[in-house]
């Protein structure tokens, strides 16, 4: 029979694991807004760039908000359908999580490759710093917030002029207005944010990678994939008991090639609704992020609301 003291032991080293956890010492560690002055470098840990994109957009927002943009040339480097090989993306992602007078890191191109870069070594150290991306990123961003750290945003430095306004205002520490999309499941859910590329997400199941999902509120998107392919990777969801585990779900923008689907077929919609609906929990479609404009910036861990009644998502103070 347990003693007293053996209880108290217990008790406290329950309470030290808790404290000492990921997402306990993530809550503790605020990151500082980014503000005139502050460093902002620029990655590319997937596919090649061509050698004359044009980044002068970036670069003038980034002047506006008086921020210092770096932008190397291993960005345009390449090495077969990457932008350089393995182990020099990893290099280039450590030299920028390292370097403690770079504030934010802004990933740039997209494709295939980033996941690479994770299984080839790439580790964040335990120190916070804000990044940006989304699609191909989605498996940097997964991996941040499994690791603990606060910071990473799902969102693009390209779009409107509204849209980066409102990815500025996260980068500031500054309130953004709730998402819209359509109501599909009433309830009111709270919960941290994971937001991501179906895609993606679906091929870091089993790896280190993919953050716990427990009482989260997910929010999914992708591009080019048909409703068939949608629904065989939600099925791959459902059957690794990861949904069941979510406090909400919605899904931003989900665009394909009409000719995927043949009379009879699922619509995206229908699809997204059949294999999400029956989980008894506030679902929302077609919120205005993902592929395509506006691609509206989330925080990953951020506490957030979803309201399946009014299909809103708001992030909460």
């Amino acid at each position: 029979m347990p003693t007293r003291r053996t209880l108290l032991i217990s008790g406290a080293s329950t309470i030290i694991t808790a404290l000492l956890s990921p997402r306990a010492m993530a809550a503790q560690r605020r990151l500082k807004p980014l503000k005139p002055g502050s460093r902002i470098r620029a990655v590319n840990p997937g596919t090649w760039m061509d050698l004359d994109t044009d980044l002068q957009a970036l670069r003038e927002r980034c002047d506006q908000q008086q921020w210092h943009l770096e932008i190397p040339a291993a960005v345009t480097r390449q090495w077969r359908y990457f932008s350089g090989t393995d182990q020099e993306r990893v290099e280039d992602l450590r030299s920028a999580w390292n370097d403690p007078t770079v504030d934010a890191v802004v990933t740039l191109g997209g494709g295939w490759g980033a996941a690479r870069v994770l299984e080839a070594g790439f580790r964040f150290p335990r120190h916070p710093k804000w990044s940006l991306g989304f699609s191909d990123t989605s498996s940097l961003l997964l991996a941040q917030w499994a690791a603990g750290l606060p910071g990473a945003i799902h969102g693009s430095s390209g779009g409107t002029e509204a849209q980066w306004q409102r990815t500025v205002d996260l980068l500031c520490g500054r309130p953004v207005a709730p998402l819209l999309g359509e109501p599909r499941r009433r309830g009111i859910a709270r919960g941290p944010l994971v937001v991501t590329n179906l895609t993606v997400a679906t091929h870091l199941i089993g790896t280190p990678w993919l953050p716990s999902l427990k009482g989260a509120i997910l929010v999914l998107e992708d591009v080019g994939e048909a409703p068939y392919r949608v629904d065989r990777m939600l099925t791959q969801w459902r059957s690794s008991g990861l949904l069941q585990q979510l406090a909400g779900v919605a899904c931003g923008r989900f665009s394909w090639a009409e000719d995927d689907i043949l009379p009879g077929d699922f619509t995206m919609d229908e699809i997204l609704e059949e294999r999400l609906d029956d989980l008894g929990i506030p679902l929302v479609l077609n919120l205005p992020l993902g592929h395509g404009r506006p691609n509206q910036a989330l925080p990953l861990g951020a506490q957030a609301q979803l309201d399946g009644k009014h299909g809103l998502l708001r992030l909460m103070a």
